[in-house]
């Protein structure tokens, strides 16, 4: 945060491409930047040094994209726990409005972790969260399931070597599925929360179209643009999986893991490069 205050400043961040490396400087101020979304599973940093605040008052746009789960040691094991992540939305919630906060159960887990043991999910505290949230005003939750990247196979034999821990990851078949988003949404709707689906397109398609489910922009320029006014960017970012019903905004992203890494360690995280050398010594 402090990182990312002193860079607002400035009024430019460098951005490295992950691929390329090639670096690229981004103007940042008011008059530049329609709208900064911050996506965490933590806003402990930011709440407690009222960067929120400093930023609205500068005339900045706020969005918060927060992924808020089950309590679960074994599949995201540095999290705090659900109390105080449920504290800091209800904080944000107080602070900049329901309006601007996404909440996202994300993602759907099925998983054994036991050899030969029952099939389990991450979904316990699902309906602990959807009423917190829906007693704060949000309306918008955000889902998908869980995606068995190779790598993650690979992740998982390399730290559970030990007969005492074990944990595979189930895909469940699309009727599942299916079944299951349309209880979400039934349960939701009853709170006053709408369901939208991230990259879930095969399951879009098999849904009752009397039920409240939308394919999701997690950046989403056209609400961004109707909510804050002004001219914001609306356009669709192709670069992303549109044919898995992607629909999200073009945007920018200052988000680096190797300059700021992210310590949570969700054993089912695609994202963070570092993750598996962090993991192995830790579980071994």
């Amino acid at each position: 945060m402090d990182w990312f205050m002193a860079r607002i400043e400035r009024g430019i961040f460098d951005v490295k491409n992950p691929f390329t490396r090639i670096v690229k400087q981004i103007d940042v101020n008011p008059e530049t930047v329609h709208a900064i979304v911050f996506w965490s599973k933590n806003f402990d940093v930011l709440i407690r040094s009222g960067a929120g605040q400093k930023l609205i008052a500068q005339g900045f746009n706020l969005y918060f994209n927060f992924t808020i789960n089950s309590e679960s040691s074994l599949l995201e094991p540095q999290l705090p726990n659900l109390s105080k992540r449920l504290k800091q939305l209800e904080n944000l919630a107080d602070e900049f409005g329901p309006k601007t906060i996404c909440w996202r159960f994300d993602p759907i887990c099925f998983y054994q972790s036991q050899k030969n043991g029952p099939q389990r999910s991450n979904l316990t505290h699902f309906p602990i969260i959807a009423n917190k949230a829906s007693s704060l005003g949000i309306t918008k939750c955000v889902t998908s399931f869980f995606d068995d990247y190779a790598k993650i196979t690979r992740r998982l034999k390399k730290v559970f070597k030990k007969d005492k821990t074990y944990l595979r990851f189930i895909d469940p078949p699309i009727q599942k599925k299916t079944d299951l988003i349309q209880r979400m949404s039934q349960n939701l709707t009853a709170l006053g929360i709408d369901l939208h689906l991230c990259c879930e397109n095969k399951i879009f398609k098999t849904l009752e179209p009397s039920l409240r489910i939308k394919q999701n922009a997690c950046i989403d320029g056209k609400y961004y643009q109707q909510f804050f006014k002004g001219n914001g960017v609306t356009a669709r970012d192709y670069g992303q999986r549109a044919k898995k019903g992607c629909q999200c905004t073009k945007s920018i992203d200052i988000g680096s893991y190797d300059d700021h890494p992210c310590y949570h360690n969700c054993l089912f995280c695609y994202a963070n490069p570092h993750i598996d050398t962090v993991l192995a010594t830790t579980f071994i």
